[in-house]
């Protein structure tokens, strides 16, 4: 019998958010615990956070895909989490950071099913579901990304990496944000509140699995300009290719060609 994925998702973010509430601030969250499988450095709200979701997947049929810990199980579906995606944001107390859940029937990014985002700071719950449309707060997303870039929202940012890359986006975007948390920015183009998006650094599965199925639920369109197919990309820790994604086809070819001139 296939899980109840939103209902396992929505305890999951519950378990997240008491992880929070125990470790209100930034004495708690920064401390670094080790290396995470993900590349980057785990500090002690990732893992606080990894561990209540591993443990509300205990039990299920299913082969858990985490930044921290890597792989775990080997069951019949795939699970892609991102325990804290913009976790820089969380640990300084900026509300602009969320929990990324994705499920997938196989090993790569067509195979996505269920996708699930939960911003803590604006308490919104973006979710998707494959053939099944794209929803915030349960009700259908309706607004779209306008036919322009007036809004190109740039995410795994650096100082150095804007610097090099602002320019070339001159005369293709209007203006500029940068937020912090991938997976939320997917979900606000999504809505049409932002009209394009760009990863600067190679992406990887955990960051983008969830949001993109909102991206692709709603008709829009989202390439990894370095490593295409999008379907085809694997669901691991491995970071392929940046990301760019906009309201059609011609606007995201115009981002890739713009990011990778």
């Amino acid at each position: 019998m296939t899980p109840d994925w939103l209902t396992l998702c929505r305890a999951a973010r519950d378990d997240v958010e008491r992880v929070l509430e125990e470790l209100p601030f930034r004495a708690d969250r920064e401390p670094v615990h080790g290396d995470g499988e993900g590349g980057d450095d785990t500090t002690a709200i990732d893992a606080a956070a990894e561990a209540v979701i591993l443990e509300r997947f205990r039990g299920e049929d299913v082969r858990i895909v985490s930044e921290e810990i890597g792989l775990f199980g080997d069951g019949r579906w795939t699970v892609v989490v991102d325990p804290i995606d913009g976790s820089l944001n969380a640990k300084r107390g900026i509300p602009f950071f969320s929990i990324s859940i994705a499920v997938a029937d196989g090993d790569t990014m067509g195979d996505v099913v269920f996708g699930y985002v939960y911003d803590f700071g604006a308490r919104e719950e973006w979710t998707a579901t494959r053939g099944g449309g794209a929803f915030l707060n349960g009700k259908p997303i309706t607004e779209r990304p306008k036919d322009e870039l007036e809004i190109l929202s740039f995410e795994a940012t650096t100082t150095a990496y804007v610097s090099e890359n602002a320019a070339r986006f001159d005369g293709v975007a209007h203006r500029l944000r940068i937020m912090g948390s991938l997976a939320i920015t997917l979900c606000h183009l999504a809505a049409g509140r932002v009209d394009g998006v760009v990863s600067l650094k190679a992406a990887r599965s955990v960051d983008i699995a969830a949001a993109q199925l909102l991206v692709l639920e709603q008709g829009l369109a989202i390439d990894l300009p370095d490593a295409s197919p999008f379907a085809a990309a694997p669901l691991d820790l491995e970071g392929r290719s940046r990301v760019v994604a906009a309201g059609n086809d011609e606007l995201c070819a115009r981002l890739a060609t713009a990011l990778t001139a």
